[in-house]
């Protein structure tokens, strides 16, 4: 079967191990159903710079602009991100056409010094770049002496069996897509790592007009994934939070509902509100945005307000 008149589907990606596994897997599956894709490699700011935290980058997508960009210029039809690092504003011109089945949601703890976070030796030095992780951290183990760590999966995994942290936290998706699941030492539980909107799940996005690539990705659709991720998602946009705040969503279906934990905390951990939301499967939005009204009632925007 071939796209637009005749050639290829252009997939466009990051350079990155993991950006490329994943830009492989639907490629894969879209081959699966009978049409032909190539790869486009893009560099992303985000990607360009990888010392010094996140943050001094520059505000959200610096992991999904350039892409964006591509697809608008026409230079590709599809690209592949990790929805946790998709801003919630949406762009003219742009649709997540499918969101395939979550992986893992979980973070990870990876470390030679423990089994468990509570196990970890006084004032271990610990490697993220989240926010989130590291006030959630904090608010577990005050002691802990929390780090900055960037680049890829593999560099962070050098560092740390270098000597320069005794522990990271990954998200546990990635290390399972590049079959370095063995690497993890615990599965952190939601109660006590809260992960970020999406984690673990894939966008597919292109141009709101391009009705043959639509059709394409229509199969690749998960139905409950794309609930949980819409819900976890408008609470994460109703709180203005960005992709930078110290601030998790998790919500799972069960049955014909949908539940979600949000949380939101100060930098340090020590002030933190959670809501606890549910509300039908088909009406996702209005759960995220009910949990976003109670987080704010609770006083969650002067939290997000002190980063």
């Amino acid at each position: 079967m071939t796209e637009h008149a005749g050639r290829p589907l252009r997939l466009g990606t990051r350079a990155s191990q993991l950006a490329r596994w994943q830009a492989e897997h639907i490629a894969a599956r879209l081959r699966t159903l009978g049409h032909e894709v190539e790869l486009v490699l893009l560099r992303t700011q985000g990607d360009a710079r990888q010392s010094g935290p996140i943050a001094a980058i520059g505000t959200q997508g610096v992991f999904t602009k350039e892409l964006q960009r591509a697809l608008l210029d026409c230079q590709i039809d599809l690209a592949v991100h990790s929805m946790k690092d998709l801003p919630t504003e949406p762009v003219d011109g742009l649709t997540v056409a499918a969101v395939p089945d979550r992986e893992d949601h979980h973070d990870a703890l990876v470390s030679p010094a423990a089994a468990t976070v509570a196990e970890l030796p006084h004032a271990a030095r610990v490697g993220t770049g989240s926010a989130r992780r590291r006030a959630q951290l904090l608010a577990a183990r005050p002691d802990l002496d929390v780090r900055d760590i960037r680049g890829n999966v593999d560099t962070r995994l050098a560092k740390l069996d270098a000597g320069d942290y005794d522990a990271i936290i990954l998200a546990a998706a990635g290390l399972r897509r590049l079959e370095l699941g063995d690497r993890i030492t615990q599965l952190l539980p939601t109660d006590l790592m809260t992960p970020a909107p999406a984690q673990g799940a894939l966008a597919i996005e292109c141009r709101t007009s391009d009705a043959p690539t639509l059709a394409a990705l229509a199969p690749l659709e998960h139905p409950a994934t794309r609930a949980s991720v819409t819900a976890e998602r408008t609470a994460l946009r109703k709180l203005e939070g960005g992709c930078l705040a110290a601030m998790g969503a998790y919500a799972q279906p069960v049955g014909s509902e949908l539940q979600l934990r949000t949380i939101v905390l100060s930098e340090d951990g020590a002030s933190r509100v959670v809501v606890e939301e549910q509300g039908p499967l088909d009406a996702a939005a209005e759960v995220g945005r009910a949990a976003a009204a109670r987080l704010l009632d609770q006083g969650a925007g002067e939290l997000l307000r002190t980063r």
